[in-house]
């Protein structure tokens, strides 16, 4: 199902065939650097540079019998190049290539994302001011509290999107390193010149300092930050599965001509690409959780990482872009309902507006706590007989006796308690 709606550009950048391509970017990087500090004969360096290739067949045959995948990508570039193949991999161990590789990869796979993020922070941005002053129900608990606007909803998502674009931009600049410091970084065998030479050309930093890898403490921040992406569009998704419920239906996923919501119902209309994505965003945890425990690795390296990485890291990032390019249309096509958020408003009668009144009653000298008591009780009764509350206010003694009847009808403007959505809209910047 994720592949069939999967960007092809994301899915090209974690192929084999690009897997193997940034291999031998690096490999080749490393030459050039090499045959301009004078290591690698100009000669060399050009054959290697016109004939250094790869076929992935033949690779896995080789590595059926090596068991070792770099050696058998490197055995296969030296059958193209020939005698100067023994220049390419000088002094290098094999994470020099792995990593150095994975980053690349993992930068064009960001830049995607990030297309993603700030595409979703304008679509978010555009709804919100178009529903600003769409007046609606604020719930605690799941039950009504105040008023509020849907546009405030929005204008929330939208400054949260705008933290994780700030997080995954400080998370991509750490993995944004590379490393060519071979077998326990000690950089032994190749000039610290050759990692700061290559790097650059890569579009990477050298990583200070390394082990036979780069620090996994690096890829862990970079999995948890697109787990913690996951988990503010997973809360997008399950707000609007709660107001989709028929009990509610203030607002309502797209639901396309001829689309089908049920085998045996034909009435169905399902909030599946909210549940698609609250389900997702428990796979981009996990993923993160074991981007955590690869952290710790034996001595110097061992490769208990490797294998989890093949996973993890191309199906979180596929993950995220698949996950962006669906919470984009939601948005962008959610349905919304004001009539019904108007009604739903009005469900308890008035008791929204306790807390104003409980306000107005300590103005005039009462304390916290009696006035708390002179609005809960007839809150408390309004719940049972479902008569206006602004009535039985009208009719409590002692609230009277403190309160005008223009007072009190204040407790009950909407207007007041909506006077700062402009405010708040500004200071998001949305106006």
């Amino acid at each position: 199902m994720i592949e069939r709606y999967t960007n092809p550009e994301m899915g090209t950048i974690w192929d084999l065939q690009n897997r193997y391509q940034r291999w031998l970017d690096v490999e080749l990087a490393v030459c050039e650097v090499q045959t301009e500090r004078g290591v690698i004969p100009e000669s060399a360096w050009i054959n290697i540079r016109d004939k250094a290739a790869f076929d992935i067949r033949r690779i896995d045959e080789i590595e059926a019998e090596v068991h070792h995948d770099i050696i058998a990508f490197l055995t296969n570039v030296a059958e193209h190049v020939g005698p100067d193949s023994r220049y390419i991999h000088l002094g290098m161990t094999s994470s020099d290539v792995l990593d150095t590789a994975t980053s690349l990869q993992l930068m064009d796979a960001s830049a995607l994302i990030l297309k993603q993020l700030e595409t979703f922070g304008e679509v978010l941005a555009r709804r919100a001011v178009e529903l600003k002053d769409t007046i609606c129900i604020g719930r605690s608990h799941g039950i009504h509290a105040e008023p509020m606007t849907f546009g405030l909803k929005l204008a929330l998502w939208y400054d949260e999107n705008r933290r994780n674009i700030e997080r995954f931009k400080s998370a991509v600049e750490s993995i944004r390193v590379g490393m060519i410091s071979g077998a326990v970084g000690t950089l032994a065998h190749l000039d610290p010149e050759v990692e700061e030479m290559t790097c650059k050309k890569l579009g990477l930093k050298p990583a200070p300092i390394s082990t036979q890898v780069i620090q996994r403490d690096r890829h862990a921040e970079y999995l948890s930050t697109l787990a913690i992406i996951g988990a503010s569009l997973e809360k997008i998704s399950i707000e609007i599965r709660h107001l989709q419920r028929t009990e509610v239906r203030e607002a309502e996923e797209f639901f396309s001509k001829g689309q089908k919501g049920s085998s045996s119902m034909p009435h169905k209309r399902n909030p599946i690409t909210c549940e698609r994505i609250a389900g997702l965003a428990r796979v981009l945890r996990s993923n993160a959780m074991a981007g955590i425990e690869n952290v710790a690795l034996w001595h110097e390296r061992d490769i208990s990482h490797s294998s989890v990485e093949r996973v993890i890291l191309p199906d979180s990032c596929i993950l995220m872009d698949y996950m962006l390019g669906k919470a984009v249309t939601l948005i962008d096509k959610l349905l919304v309902y004001p009539e019904n958020m108007t009604k739903n408003l009005q469900r308890t009668n008035g008791l929204i507006f306790s807390q104003p009144l409980m306000l107005a009653l300590i103005q005039k000298g009462l304390t916290r706590e009696k006035a708390y008591k002179l609005v809960q009780t007839p809150s408390m009764e309004c719940w049972k007989t479902g008569e206006a509350f602004q009535d039985m206010v009208k009719k409590d003694k002692e609230i009277c006796d403190a309160l005008s009847e223009e007072e009190i009808e204040q407790c009950f403007d909407l207007k007041h308690q909506l006077r700062n959505v402009d405010f708040l809209f500004k200071r998001v910047g949305l106006i």
